[in-house]
C-alpha cells in the first residue's frame, strides 16, 4: 500500500526531486567535476535513476539488472574524468533528495504507515548500497584496464 504510494509520489516528483538533487550537485564542494557538466545531461541522469527506482524496488527485478546498470555507470564515469567519491557523494545525494521529498509528502500518519515506511526505506537504503557497490566495482575495472593500456 505504502509502497505503491511511494512509488507513484517518485514518478509524479521525479523532475522536482531531480532538480533539487541537481542544484545540490552543481554547488557542493564534494562534487566539483559536476559543476561544469552539462546540466541537462546531469538532470537526465538523475531522472533515469528516479525513473528505474520503482522497477527496481519491485520483487520481480532481477538483481543483474541493477548491476549491469551501475557498473556501467562507474565505468563511464570513470571514463568521462570523474573522480570516484564524486560520483558516490551524488548516488548519496539522490537518495537523500529522495527521502527528503518522501518526508514532506507525509506519508507516514499511522503506525502502521510508519511501520510500512520503515521496510521500505530498507529496501531504498538496500538498493542505493547496491548501486554505490556496483558503481564503484565498474569505475575500478575502469581504471584498472586504464592503467594496464598505458603500461
Amino acid at each position: 500500500m505504502l509502497t505503491r504510494r511511494f512509488i507513484k509520489m517518485i514518478e509524479t516528483r521525479a523532475d522536482k526531486v531531480a532538480k533539487l538533487w541537481l542544484k545540490e550537485v552543481r554547488q557542493s564542494k564534494y562534487t566539483p567535476t559536476y559543476h561544469h557538466f552539462p546540466e541537462e545531461l546531469l538532470f537526465e541522469r538523475a531522472m533515469a535513476v528516479y525513473e528505474r527506482l520503482g522497477y527496481w524496488l519491485s520483487p520481480e527485478t532481477q538483481q543483474e539488472e541493477i548491476r549491469h546498470f551501475y557498473m556501467n555507470l562507474g565505468q563511464s564515469r570513470f571514463q568521462e574524468g570523474f573522480r570516484l567519491e564524486e560520483v558516490l557523494m551524488a548516488l548519496i545525494l539522490l537518495k537523500r533528495y529522495l527521502w527528503l521529498e518522501v518526508l514532506s509528502e507525509g506519508l507516514t500518519q499511522t503506525n502502521l504507515e510508519l511501520y510500512q515506511a520503515l521496510e521500505l526505506n530498507n529496501q531504498v537504503v538496500l538498493y542505493f548500497d547496491r548501486a554505490i557497490y556496483y558503481t564503484t566495482q565498474g569505475y575500478m575495472e575502469a581504471l584498472e584496464a586504464a592503467r594496464a593500456v598505458n603500461q
